[in-house]
């Protein structure tokens, strides 16, 4: 494998994206190290016994409001239309999420809503978005409340169950993902372009890998071909130095050997249940910010529409990321975050390694941000 002057670790948008880009725009080869049996990382999905699309790893919905992005992706899949839709249980009604008049109207007496929303449409403006945060710091008690009464009854307690810590001590990044609408879009998202690959996501990244320039090595551990040499600050690839590029999407702490100890992750138990009913609840997801064990359930009829007289649900248990587990979300404390920094001025001393993604980069990416982010890597670094 002395060839390939492109090395690519880790199969998922990042590493896909920039492989496909290697490939077909500069037309040289590129080798990918993929430790699961799978392409797509966290986005594969499946057809499961009974034919429904199940996503192995949880709901991926793309969402973007960048047409290049969109543009980019279209060229692997037909699209389905699709628009999420999240309902929350809260003081045991279920009300639509992110918050909205709907969502006060539900809760609260009229009067007492009918009060709210126009303080809201009076101090935000109609159809925009407040953060919970900025709510919470009001001067005008009524708005103050109900920014309270968010924090508590839909954050604070799911917060909990998703990141095991006090939602207080997340990043601003976090918290900020909160907002209130000023209106009566139901929509999980608002973005321009919202769909589904029609064939799902395992297919796109078939169709990205399909140049036979691309070499694919799956149920590898990169460790077994790839080492760094700190005193010389060296990649070595199959015990030679390796003087190519290497774009990598896996988790920077393990790339340097945890020498400045673990990053925290969330990762999540998973439980899929195939139940002989047309549908289970009456959207995709269901959030239970303050009920059970789990903190949602996700139903993938309602996303791959298909005929069938079952259904398959899933339930979603965060906890601790532990040594073998499969990292979802990196955990944004300020101490987590001086220690990546502390990885990041290490890896930049290493001239030939180029960090994308979610896990390499320690922090929450969409699907379109970690495609975009890509494609701007190979436009800056790799063109």
């Amino acid at each position: 494998m002395d060839s390939f002057h492109y090395v690519v670790v880790g199969a998922g948008f990042a590493g896909c994206t920039t492989a496909e880009r290697i490939a077909n725009i500069l037309g040289k080869e590129v080798l990918i190290i993929e430790k699961r049996p799978h392409i797509g990382g966290n986005c594969y999905d499946h057809r499961n016994e009974k034919n429904i699309l199940v996503h192995k790893y949880g709901p991926h919905l793309f969402h973007t409001d960048y047409k290049d992005v969109f543009e980019y992706v279209s060229n692997f899949t037909e699209w389905h239309p699709y628009e999420h839709r999240v309902l929350a249980v809260i003081n045991g009604k279920k009300v639509p999420l992110p918050f909205n008049f709907n969502s006060i109207e539900t809760l609260f007496p009229p009067n007492f809503a009918s009060n709210l929303i126009e303080k809201l449409v009076k101090t935000y403006g109609k159809d925009n978005k407040v953060s919970v945060k900025e709510l919470m710091s009001s001067q005008d008690k009524d708005l103050k409340f109900l920014g309270n009464f968010v924090f508590e009854n839909v954050y604070k307690n799911y917060s909990k169950k998703q990141w095991g810590i006090d939602p207080l001590k997340l990043g601003e990044e976090v918290l900020s993902r909160v907002p209130i609408l000023v209106g009566r879009d139901d929509r999980y998202f608002q973005d321009k372009f919202q769909a589904v690959p029609e064939h799902g996501y395992a297919k796109i990244f078939e169709r990205m890998l399909s140049n036979k320039k691309i070499k694919l090595l799956l149920n590898t551990d990169f460790k077994e071909l790839i080492k760094i040499d700190f005193s010389e600050k060296k990649i070595y690839f199959e015990g030679k130095e390796f003087k190519g590029k290497l774009i990598f999407t896996a988790r920077i702490d393990e790339l340097f050997n945890f020498i400045f100890g673990e990053l925290s992750y969330r990762t999540l138990d998973l439980k899929f249940e195939t139940l002989k009913m047309n549908y289970f609840q009456e959207v995709a997801t269901v959030n239970y910010p303050n009920d059970y064990e789990f903190t949602r359930i996700t139903e993938f009829k309602h996303i791959h529409p298909v005929d069938s007289e079952y259904t398959t649900i899933l339930y979603e248990f965060p906890r601790e990321c532990k040594e073998r587990d499969i990292p979802f979300y990196p955990l944004f404390t300020q101490e987590e975050k001086e220690k990546y920094y502390k990885y990041l001025e290490f890896a930049e001393k290493l001239p030939n390694l180029i960090l994308v993604g979610r896990l390499a980069e320690f922090r929450y990416y969409d699907m379109d941000d970690v495609v975009k982010k890509a494609l701007d890597i190979f436009e800056e670094k790799l063109k």
